[in-house]
């Protein structure tokens, strides 16, 4: 999340809730079924509102699918869960599928249809339930991602690595070939990477691969860096969590938010203050934004949208201001203090806040569908060089490698970047971004998830053109590093697949 919220893709980051889990086939299956006619959905009251469902639902519009649920849906379905929950089921679902072509109907009645879909990313199979009430219109009381059973079901005995590398393989290469994945992938158990990959081009016009060492858009995945380098100064007993701005910063013009916005709240997005991804950034030379200063005039005039502590509202304002408050507690420039005191000791040889004008070598350009004019393109016609800073900071835009991410994941998990006691601190959430998501939370600069099987610690990021995410593993050892040279979802996707893989 983060620095994507900006220019969301159609369903994309409507994820809230209800994860739609998509299933492998077996590779003869998949063949099997791309032989076969598209089948066709019976005149059922269950068969007419499963046609109206995938007919929207590969539209891959998020409005429309939203309208589609407040009309189709039975009122008792919206009463147990709103609309927004149901859209999140859907959103995930495009994320991992990018639509669905019926395959054959498994089984049919007035009130219950259960069919199978292969999806248009990968060529696999997804069964789908739709249920309806009794009595006109026939409202859609559920729609349920069905497991396919052995020898590809969710439940049976846990993968081994090396089932989970080839299966990793399998699918990314999958993504590849359709050209909906371009970047690197790592897994790894403790010290010992389990998979690693690279694919697509870091640049087209020059035709280069990417490579495990090719350094990608973290997006706002700085913000984990950040929050280390924050809690480093309080443990030196530099500054406290609850300090003000304006204890820090005596000088900062705002006083709202020098009086009242605390350190705990800029790392939990409870400030209230917002993005300075607004007008006045994209009405200006971007090249001029390279030291955490030169932004600071595009919000520092803005009041908090709320008061201070009482809600979560995602914030890169926020995260820039703490880079401020670091400069000024450490007495150092934010971009030495995170080289000399996180990726050093955590061995990142190959990230920073590089000045893209400076044509760093080994940096992915990005590409991305969304081009001027709100003009869209499946191809990813267009490059992001002058849509995104021309130097990343404190609140994302760095680069790393997939390898780097591992490195820092060992060095949280091993305390040398924090002691125990503020590593914990940093990692553990303390409010909830979206109440329809209760096994998540944010902590300070990380997500915190408890899902089952599993306590998993982290931050994506996206942008046009960027999508990375990290993902570690409490107690189950893994690291998982996804970068790409893509619009979201494509990391997120990736990793998401990784996930059921790894928790079956």
């Amino acid at each position: 999340m983060g620095l994507q919220q900006q220019f969301m893709p159609r369903f994309g980051k409507w994820v809230l809730a209800a994860i739609a889990v998509l299933v492998a086939v077996p590779a003869h299956a998949a063949h099997a079924a791309q032989a076969q006619p598209q089948a066709t959905l019976p005149g059922t009251p269950a068969g007419r509102q499963a046609a109206a469902l995938l007919q929207v639902f590969n539209e891959g519009n998020g409005p429309k699918m939203r309208a589609f649920i407040q009309d189709h849906y039975a009122k008792a379905a919206l009463a147990q869960h709103p609309a927004q929950h149901h859209l999140g089921t859907f959103g995930e679902l495009w994320d991992n599928t990018n639509g669905l072509t019926l395959q054959k109907v498994e089984s049919s009645s007035e009130r219950t249809i259960v069919l199978m879909a292969q999806d248009k990313l990968a060529g696999e199979s997804v069964r789908l339930q739709v249920d309806v009430e009794a009595k006109k219109p026939h409202g859609i009381l559920g729609v349920k991602v069905l497991p396919l059973g052995p020898p590809s079901s969710n439940s049976g005995p846990p993968l081994t690595d090396e089932e989970v590398s080839q299966a990793v393989q399998a699918y990314v290469e999958k993504l590849a070939a359709a050209d909906a994945f371009s970047g690197t992938v790592l897994i790894a158990r403790g010290d010992k990477p389990i998979y690693r990959g690279a694919f697509g081009l870091a640049s087209r016009a020059f035709q280069v691969p990417n490579r495990l060492d090719t350094k990608f858009n973290l997006g706002s995945m700085n913000k984990m860096f950040t929050a280390v380098a924050i809690a480093q100064l309080v443990e030196a007993g530099k500054l406290s969590f609850e300090d003000t701005v304006g204890k820090i910063l005596p000088d900062y013009p705002n006083k709202a938010v020098a009086e009242k916005v605390t350190v705990h709240q800029l790392l939990t997005h409870t400030s209230g203050l917002g993005s300075f991804f607004n007008d006045k950034y994209f009405e200006a030379d971007k090249s001029r934004f390279r030291e955490i200063k030169d932004f600071l005039p595009l919000f520092v005039d803005e009041p908090p949208a709320f008061e201070p502590g009482t809600r979560w509202s995602y914030s890169n304002s926020g995260f820039l201001l703490l880079g401020a408050i670091i400069e000024k507690a450490s007495g150092q420039n934010y971009f030495d203090y995170v080289r000399e005191h996180i990726y050093k000791p955590a061995g990142m040889t190959n990230s920073d806040s590089y000045e893209i004008d400076r044509d760093p070598p080994n940096l992915a350009v990005g590409y991305t569908s969304q081009g001027p004019g709100n003009q869209q393109s499946p191809r990813r016609d267009w490059n992001n060089l002058f849509l995104h800073v021309v130097k990343g900071g404190p609140a994302g835009g760095g680069f790393s490698t997939v390898e780097d991410l591992w490195r820092f994941s060992l060095a949280l998990q091993g305390h040398k970047l924090l002691a125990a006691k503020y590593t914990e601190l940093v990692t553990t959430g303390k409010v909830q971004p979206h109440p329809e998501s209760k096994e998540e939370k944010y902590a300070y600069g990380f997500f915190d998830e408890q899902v089952p099987g599993a306590h998993i610690i982290g931050h994506g990021g996206g942008f046009p053109g960027i999508n990375s995410q990290l993902d570690i593993y409490l107690g189950k050892g893994y690291t998982v590093a996804v970068m790409s040279n893509y619009d979201p979802p494509t990391a997120g996707r990736v990793a998401r697949r990784i996930r059921t893989l790894l928790l079956r």
